[in-house]
């Protein structure tokens, strides 16, 4: 499929913000041309769409792949499967792995398996501190030279304020990126809920949604400070988003994401101690969902990903409190982001921009566009298809998913990476 043509299509377009039929063209795993109407008579292998929608390949910033340490969860391969299926054609993996990724041989350890097991992108990210345990830097340079794309430790916040200004200013000295979870230490230690009704009648440890605003406070002033680039993985609070918005205003390199799991679900889907709904920050307020939305739509939040977290049974099956956090979501990523659609809060475009468009400006890649020139990693879906999910359906090891037994809306046809298809619904 080195010389394809793509018809009749609905193409999705998040750098124009265009939502309109027309066709593709692909040479060599790029985009070459496209165009409205009917597409040229070209000596190509001709893929009829079928009127469904043609958009770029969500790339996928926090992605958890348990190797090493914990491949019973999730492997390079069962996670590359799993983004096929979920229209993820670039995954960047997180270092909270066991041992943490923070050297450049286990970076290129991973490097190499993604290479050999997965079938879509693999950009590994390295840790910003050793062991992520927030006490000495990491050798970036030279991670940064084995591949690493970004920095980051994930959700241990390091809490020592001199150690962070200065892997962030030798962060800055590198030009890489660091990627922090904002949210106050302290306030947030052990917390499995969001303070308010819900969590008093449940019992149960809650953080303040201050705790966030507290964390990203404190960033923002260390990057005013060494000018570093810098990507809050979620945020996930009405009240963090004016300090956002200012610290976007002042000039800083900053950008931050959310999840898709606070995008769609909220703090009451709990209900009885579901340990499937426990993640990490915890779910928010119906309110704090809706100014996250409405952040998504105007631009303040970038970036939407599935922070895909696998865990095993034995780590969920287990009282609310001491329940593992996280969730998987490469595979239901799309048709949970589809929900938003279908109530008419996010337009495709605006959703894609988010998914695949910012993140890849970000990490500074050329992908997430449907123009001329662009890697041909592409996802073709209809979005109207109904379907229950069945967590055993999926393709990861781990199927912890918070949508198991929900009713959800659009399926993804088939997946591209370069041109190739690497998967296709059965």
């Amino acid at each position: 499929m080195n010389n394809t043509i793509f018809t009749n299509a609905r193409l999705i377009d998040p750098e124009t913000g265009t939502d309109s039929p027309g066709w593709l063209h692909v040479s060599d795993g790029r985009l070459t041309a496209r165009g409205e109407g009917d597409a040229p008579a070209l000596e190509a292998q001709v893929v009829d769409c079928g009127g469904q929608c043609l958009a770029p390949g969500i790339v996928d910033i926090g992605v958890k792949v348990c190797e090493p340490g914990e491949r019973h969860k999730e492997s390079y391969k069962s996670a590359g499967l799993a983004a096929a299926a979920g229209g993820v054609t670039t995954i960047v993996t997180r270092p909270d792995t066991s041992p943490a990724i923070d050297t450049p041989e286990g970076l290129e350890f991973v490097t190499r398996r993604a290479q050999a097991d997965a079938p879509v992108n693999v950009l590994p990210m390295a840790a910003l501190t050793k062991g992520r345990e927030g006490r000495e830097m990491t050798e970036i340079g030279f991670l940064q030279d084995a591949g690493a794309v970004a920095f980051t430790d994930c959700d241990h916040v390091i809490a020592n304020t001199k150690v962070f200004s200065r892997a962030l200013t030798y962060a800055r000295a590198c030009g890489v990126l660091v990627i922090a979870h904002p949210q106050e230490p302290i306030l947030s230690n052990g917390a499995a809920a969001t303070s308010g009704k819900f969590a008093v009648l449940h019992g149960l440890p809650a953080v303040s949604p201050m705790a966030e605003r507290m964390g990203l406070d404190r960033d923002i002033a260390l990057l005013e400070m060494t000018g570093a680039a810098y990507h809050a993985d979620q945020i996930t609070t009405a009240r963090a988003l004016p300090a956002l918005e200012r610290a976007k205003r002042n000039g800083l390199d900053i950008t931050a994401g959310t999840s898709i799991h606070h995008l769609t679900l909220n703090e009451l889907d709990v209900a009885d101690y579901r340990t499937f709904f426990k993640v990490k920050p915890p779910l928010r307020s119906e309110d704090d969902r809706q100014a996250v939305i409405e952040a998504i739509r105007t631009g303040l939040i970038d970036t939407i990903s599935s922070m895909h977290t696998p865990q095993d049974e034995e780590s969920k099956r287990l009282p609310f409190e001491e329940a593992a956090s996280g969730a998987v979501a490469l595979e239901t990523l799309l048709p949970a982001a589809l929900r938003l659609y279908h109530a008419g809060q996010l337009d495709l475009p605006t959703l894609f921009r988010a998914m695949a468009l910012n993140p890849a400006k970000r990490l500074g890649l050329d992908s997430g566009r449907l123009s001329e020139g662009a890697p041909a990693d592409l996802v073709l879906f209809d979005p109207d298809v109904p379907f229950v999910l069945d967590r055993f359906s999926l393709k990861s090891k781990s199927q912890n998913t918070p949508f198991d037994g929900q009713r959800m809306q659009g399926k993804v046809t088939a997946t591209f990476v370069a041109g190739q298809e690497v998967y296709r619904r059965p």
